[in-house]
């Protein structure tokens, strides 16, 4: 059997509502095997990542995340996505690592909203000035191609030169105002400690909060959490691994009922809200949708 190689250039066939609805039918089946590995050298991180579904086959991620490297020019997050057949696992696809990574990270977040924002959101905050923030851009821009944006990063240059591409995308120079007059804020940071406040939230806004990865990082703060319905991409890669839950949980902040749901609830009916409910939906992003995403992409590219 030939091994595919999926180069970046697949991204022309891609679509962000149709990989979010693919996403979405991944979950209707087989709950996914995942398993986890994560090793650290300050301030360095190597996270493989790997996941079998029944019929749709496996998937292992391999991500280093070196924070530094963009002082030599380098990516600070690179790796490699293999993609094993479920009749006999068999390596069928190497694929490109950051065009997984960016379509599936910013479709999560997007089948997180389709769930839980207010379908008629206006105003869109996104809070970080990476790669995932374009794609946050794209992608959020796909469902609510009528809404105004603003973009805040620490560093304003690197808002100022993400909202340059896009006319309805302003720069936010105050966080807590923006935060404050934003139905949706999706924020996609490497902080370790949280950004968004609880008390600069108002009644029907969205919490998208992704950036965290490791069991060290937070995005929200406490009180954030105990204002809001909060809901999970997967419980299995997130409540005991990443810092934005783990810790509230270990310190008694909220427990485990609070968490609602994660998208393999969806069919029983708990992705639901009040127009008045403040929502947080953590984008873990687990290898299963890795795997969803990588035999996504790969069906595309055969279809050519």
């Amino acid at each position: 059997m030939n091994v595919e190689m999926i180069p970046r250039e697949a991204e022309a066939l891609l679509d962000w509502l149709e990989l979010a609805e693919a996403l979405a039918e991944g979950h209707r089946g087989p709950r996914a095997e995942v398993g986890d590995t994560f090793l650290f050298r300050e301030p360095d991180t190597l996270l493989s990542r790997a996941a079998w579904i029944d019929g749709m086959g496996m998937a292992v991620k391999t991500a280093t995340v070196f924070p530094e490297n963009p002082a030599d020019h380098y990516r600070t997050v690179n790796g490699a996505v293999n993609l094993y057949t479920d009749a006999h696992g068999i390596l069928e696809a190497i694929l490109d690592f950051h065009l997984v990574t960016k379509w599936k990270t910013a479709a999560d977040s997007l089948l997180g909203a389709r769930l839980l924002a207010r379908p008629d959101s206006h105003a869109i905050l996104i809070v970080g000035a990476g790669n995932v923030a374009i794609s946050l851009r794209e992608a959020y821009g796909a469902l609510f191609p009528d809404a105004r944006y603003l973009i805040w990063n620490r560093t304003p240059a690197g808002a100022e030169a993400i909202a340059a591409h896009y006319p309805d995308t302003l720069v936010a120079t105050d966080l807590e105002s923006a935060v404050s007059s934003s139905d949706i804020i999706t924020c996609a940071t490497t902080t370790r400690a949280p950004l968004i406040e609880g008390e600069w939230l108002q009644p029907g806004q969205h919490i998208d909060l992704i950036g965290a990865f490791r069991p060290d990082m937070r995005e929200a703060d406490d009180a954030a959490l105990r204002r809001a319905r909060i809901f999970v991409d997967s419980r299995a890669t997130v409540l005991d691994h990443i810092g934005e839950l783990k810790i509230p949980l270990a310190e008694g902040v909220i427990a485990h009922s609070d968490i609602l749901g994660d998208f393999y609830d969806v069919a029983a009916g708990a992705f639901t809200r009040e127009p008045g409910d403040i929502t947080v939906f953590k984008n873990g992003g687990g290898a299963h949708l890795d795997l969803m995403t990588s035999r996504y992409i790969l069906e595309k590219w055969r279809a050519r």
